[in-house]
């Protein structure tokens, strides 16, 4: 305790000899009240949730739990599809990839044009039927206490929400690839 003291103390006369600014800035985000980090926020604990008991029950992560979700839904994926429907960068795909190819749960093919379509193998259609409770345990926390109502608006929002900022990236990647 006393080394953090002493650490503070620091940091103040340090900051007190620069021209750091100590003193929040009034006009800022309400944290309570600013809906992007609200989302993140609940995003994050419920990645967090499942991340632990995926790992502790399979070995596996978010990440590969997605990859194998995908092809669940959508086999013959490419890398780039699955990417694309998630969300995330095709690295982080590629990575969960390999680890589920090594584990003999999806299995990879040559396609045309140097694609190479996805699929599960029977063990990762098993695996995925093992995974789904832990992804549905997540909507079922989420969901509780809405009625049937308020979880149709909440996914009409959500939906609307995403399509806005789909939009706007493709606006903003459009004036950079214009150079304004």
């Amino acid at each position: 305790m006393a080394k953090k003291r002493a650490r503070d103390a620091a940091r103040e006369a340090a900051a007190a000899a620069s021209d750091a600014v100590t003193e929040p800035i009034t006009d800022s985000i309400d944290p309570e009240n600013f809906t992007p980090r609200l989302l993140a926020l609940l995003s994050n604990a419920l990645v967090w949730r499942e991340s632990h008991e995926l790992r502790r029950r399979f070995g596996l992560g978010t990440n590969d739990w997605r990859v194998i979700s995908v092809l669940a839904m959508k086999p013959g994926s490419a890398a780039t599809d699955v990417s694309d429907f998630i969300g995330v960068n095709k690295a982080v795909v590629s990575k969960s990839v390999n680890t589920l190819v090594d584990r003999g749960l999806v299995i990879l093919f040559d396609g045309p044009r140097g694609s190479r379509p996805m699929y599960l193998t029977p063990e990762g259609a098993r695996m995925h039927d093992a995974m789904l409770p832990i992804s549905l345990r997540g909507q079922e926390i989420i969901l509780a206490d809405l009625s049937a109502d308020d979880i149709d608006a909440l996914n009409t929002l959500l939906r609307r929400m995403l399509e806005k900022t789909r939009e706007l990236q493709q606006l903003e990647s459009d004036a950079l690839a214009a150079g304004l």
